[in-house]
């Protein structure tokens, strides 16, 4: 393409609104223009990029065996009442009513879209396993859409959904998808993570993201520095010490700690590291009563893993201090585990500690030289905390360290979540009805483009990879107006180039080096070539990688620029 014939218009100025580089440099380049809050039009040059994106996710779902189709966005409120999911999607859900004052919603995911189409279409286990997919935009109400298309409210998704009669066959698709999507991120060209992850509102058993490494990624995860381990730091495991604990040593002693509430003022208020504190935090049960879960001082409340434990009440929610004080006679700041009126969790850290510090559930008063099973008794255990940079890792390889990471994908063993729900049923080989497991594979397409350039770009621009790039390579002319050699080596590259499948943008705009140059590694083309005068009486092009700090000289012959391309 000639870039006098393409609508690009670049700026120099970073919008003032733009708070990430992707959308900063998507601006900039011309790839998107914002039309209002999270929302944005796709202009040619950007739309290239996506559209290659949706052509390695597609032939890959392909691949998969996994069949394209394409449902409606606007979907009759009666599915996801009968879901149960109108009122647990709040209010990033869509909501409206058509002219008849019927309720419909503007679909955030189509969950229950496709299984209104299994129940219609499906009756016998002759026909599954069957897996569905499609590219289609959706849209989710963020209260904050920022970061541009990053976390736009409008959106395009890849969403993917499987059927089985066990479920062990869906593991099997499980994995099968697994592998298509590590193909796909690979495609992209990023370096990326597969890492163990919360189901959220979406249910099931299991679930992984998939994550391009960026230091701008809004999820922090947990990653073993030597060994495979990956996780989101919300759904990483922190298993109970391996050794025993320490014997005690300490003789229990009630300390006067007067207005000192928090871990780290009792901790420098009595010289003692946090190690060595254990802290109580009350949550409301599932029995309607009180639960107290015990930490270490330094350890942080994973709150998905507490709302999962069978006596505390999900969602999480910490008790009411007033109802806190009239059971434990103290306010919150000096609540311990000796002599506690409520049951007690503690977590597998919290309860390895000997000789520890704690409340004395007496007002400005603390317990020093505290040990269980001699002062209090030994506790129920579970994994209760936040994982902690230097902890070693769950699977017994290195240590874990953080990274931050911009979920591109998320896969998941549904089972009968929803197939229950929406009543699925295929009669079995002894004519039995059998409620199908399901699967549930997503992609986030224009959120992939974004990520990409998080991970990939340098003060100069974007730097895209050969297989996304919007075009592979650009040719610079200088002097081509001017000078008839150039003109004919620049028209007869561009031609052969094109010829060979290359996609090649030839910059005939009649700009000075420096401008086609800015503008060249703005957008991001991996490839640029150079054609002067000055080398062609030498029978030289310029080339340089969008990646390299010098560009180098170059045999001025097609073939010698298709082997620069790896073409």
């Amino acid at each position: 393409m000639r870039l006098s014939k393409l609508p690009l218009h670049t700026t120099k100025e970073t919008p003032a609104d733009a708070e990430v580089v992707s959308h900063q440099l998507m601006l900039r380049a011309g790839f998107i223009r914002k039309l209002g809050a999270g929302l944005y039009t796709w202009l040619p040059i950007g739309l290239r990029v996506l559209h290659k994106i949706e052509r390695i996710v597609r032939e890959e779902m392909n691949r998969a065996g996994s069949h394209e189709l394409l449902m409606p966005s606007v979907h009759p409120a009666e599915l996801w009442q009968e879901s149960g999911r109108w009122q647990v999607m709040g209010d990033e859900m869509l909501r409206f009513k058509d002219r008849h004052g019927n309720d419909f919603a503007y679909g955030p995911t189509h969950e229950e879209v496709i299984c209104h189409h299994f129940r219609q279409d499906f009756r016998s286990y002759r026909q599954l396993p069957v897996s569905f997919y499609q590219i289609q935009t959706k849209f989710r109400d963020e209260r904050r859409p920022r970061f541009g298309v990053m976390r736009a409210r409008e959106f395009l998704m890849k969403d993917a959904y499987s059927f089985h009669m066990t479920r062990e066959d869906l593991a099997a698709e499980y994995q099968n998808m697994r592998e298509a999507y590590t193909r796909i991120f690979t495609r992209l060209g990023v370096d990326f993570r597969i890492v163990k992850a919360d189901s959220g509102n979406i249910g099931g058993s299991a679930s992984e993201e998939f994550h391009i490494l960026a230091g701008s990624g809004e999820d922090l995860l947990a990653v073993s520095d030597s060994g495979p381990y990956a996780a989101n730091v919300e759904a990483a495991e922190c298993l109970p010490s391996a050794a025993p604990r320490a014997a005690a040593r300490a003789t229990l002693e009630k300390v006067a700690t007067p207005g000192q509430k928090t871990c780290e003022q009792v901790s420098q208020f009595l010289n003692v590291p946090l190690t060595g504190k254990v802290k109580l935090l009350v949550v409301n049960g599932a029995d309607g009563g009180l639960v107290a879960i015990a930490l270490r001082g330094d350890h942080q409340l994973n709150e998905i893993k507490a709302a999962r434990h069978p006596r505390i009440a999900s969602p999480l929610r910490l008790a009411d201090p007033e109802a806190v004080q009239k059971v434990f006679g103290c306010e919150v700041g000096y609540l311990g585990p000796v002599n506690c009126p409520v049951p007690l969790i503690a977590d597998h850290a919290a309860a390895a500690v000997a000789d520890f510090v704690c409340g004395a559930n007496q007002n400005d008063h603390h317990l020093r030289g505290v040990n269980w099973g001699r002062d209090c008794a030994e506790p129920e255990t579970a994994d209760l905390r936040m994982v902690a940079e230097g902890d070693p890792s769950p699977d017994g390889v290195g240590s874990i360290r953080f990274f931050r990471g911009i979920e591109g994908g998320h896969i998941f063993q549904l089972g009968r979540k929803y197939s229950e729900a929406m009543g699925l049923a295929v009669l079995d080989e002894k004519g039995q009805s059998v409620t199908p497991e399901m699967g549930c594979y997503g992609i986030g397409v224009t959120r992939l483009a974004a990520a990409v350039i998080e991970q990939s770009h340098d003060a100069n621009g974007m730097i895209w990879p050969d297989g996304i790039a919007p075009f592979r390579v650009i040719l610079c002319p200088i002097g081509m107006d001017k000078s008839e050699t150039v003109r004919v080596a620049v028209e007869t590259l561009y031609a052969e180039l094109a010829d060979a499948g290359v996609e090649v943008l030839l910059d005939d705009r009649g700009h000075r080096p420096g401008a086609m140059f800015a503008d060249a590694d703005l957008i991001g083309i991996p490839h640029r070539i150079v054609i002067g005068d000055k080398g062609l009486t030498h029978q030289q092009f310029e080339y340089k990688h969008r990646r390299a700090d010098k560009a180098e000289m170059i045999a001025a012959t097609t073939a010698a620029v298709l082997e620069k391309l790896g073409a």
